[in-house]
């Protein structure tokens, strides 16, 4: 299958996966959380899919593709001791945590063969 938006790539559905879980989990969590804990682990976990997304726009120049991909990696390692302490706190079974944190790093090593290997990504000119 031709990948023809980054909405076809399984890395960004597992990303968005991984957004969408946080999202609906941080419902619950407690009003004095919501300007901290909340919307970081919020914004951080949205930042893998749309650093993917842009990433995908950029791919006509590898440098910049691999540069966004980085930054998608880098989020997906902040999004990480924010549901650690989501955890810490009991804002989160251990078995969820457990489950993002096997998300993200798939999706982890996802990115890190992409950015080992951008050209079969990279837009021909």
């Amino acid at each position: 299958m031709a990948i023809r938006h980054f909405t076809d790539l399984i890395v960004w559905q597992k990303a968005h996966q991984v957004a969408l879980l946080v999202f609906r989990l941080s419902k619950t969590w407690p009003p004095e959380e919501r300007y901290s804990l909340t919307d970081q682990a919020r914004r951080a976990s949205r930042s893998v899919g749309a650093n993917i997304a842009e990433a995908w726009g950029k791919r006509r120049y590898e440098a910049s593709f691999v540069a966004k991909l980085v930054d998608a990696d880098g989020e997906g390692y902040e999004t990480e001791p924010w549901l650690i302490n989501a955890e810490a706190h009991g804002y989160i079974s251990q078995a969820q945590l457990t489950e993002l944190r096997s998300l993200l790093a798939e999706v982890g090593r996802m990115l890190g063969s992409m950015i080992n290997k951008p050209a079969s990504f990279v837009a021909k000119r």
